[in-house]
């Protein structure tokens, strides 16, 4: 048999990755890392292509499980297909080469220092606010890294003093690190990290940067992170 007629079984690995690696396919996934549901008129403006144009990259990316979509009268939404997706795009944005070209304008420059700074990713909290949480948590002994992140008994005490119930067991690991593509560190992620950013938001410790994915400390949430976690205003700066 002529061997360029094999075979392999199993995953196909060149078909995910021919699904991003076109750049206006890829920053759908970026922009959807925000956990909201966007419509397709909102990702065309975004990316700056035709709608026509955005829809076939959405059919793409839905047909490879990679978004899911849902529609509600004429519009259609679509997202990111479940947390272990919104995972494998921050990583694979992690191991990313960076552009050498720099933002062009200020606006630019300033929504890339708040990316840097704080952002959601997908549902849970990432940046150098993110990382500086993360860390905190493990130096006071409420996360274990010896075999793979793990909340300890501690860890568990601390959120229910904060009031963070988590949910039901699911097949969603109650941990897990993800690496953060600014930083370059593990930011909490898996069910504890969701629990603990929707906590952040509706304590009012952070909120949204405008329709953007970056969120800013408010002054109550820096109060907070400094009598819960020790953290100090400076923690906020992205490590270079």
């Amino acid at each position: 048999m002529n061997s360029h007629d094999a075979r392999i079984e199993g995953p196909d690995l060149a078909a995910l990755a021919a699904l991003l690696a076109d750049g206006t396919r890829a920053g759908f996934c970026l922009a959807l890392l925000d956990g909201r549901a966007w419509t397709a008129t909102e990702l065309a403006r975004h990316a700056g292509v035709a709608a026509s144009t955005a829809t076939e990259h959405l059919n793409l990316l839905v047909g490879g499980g990679l978004l899911t979509q849902e529609r509600q009268g004429r519009h259609r939404y679509v997202r990111l297909a479940d947390p272990d997706t919104a995972e494998l795009i921050e990583k694979l944005a992690s191991m990313a080469p960076r552009r050498a070209d720099p933002p062009r304008s200020l606006p630019a420059a300033n929504r890339s220092r708040a990316l840097a700074r704080a952002r959601t990713c997908y549902d849970h909290l990432a940046g150098a606010l993110g990382v500086a949480i993360t860390e905190a948590m493990t130096d006071r002994g409420l996360l274990d890294w010896e075999q793979g992140p793990a909340l300890t008994g501690d860890g568990t005490a601390w959120l229910a003093e904060l009031g963070i119930t988590l949910p039901p067991a699911t097949r969603r690991p109650p941990v897990r690190s993800c690496l953060d593509w600014t930083e370059r560190r593990p930011h909490l992620a898996g069910a504890v990290g969701a629990a603990l950013c929707r906590h952040t938001f509706d304590a009012g410790w952070i909120t949204r940067i405008g329709t953007s994915r970056a969120v800013a400390l408010t002054d109550v949430g820096k109060r907070a992170l400094k009598d819960h976690l020790g953290l100090a205003d400076e923690t906020q700066t992205p490590t270079r």
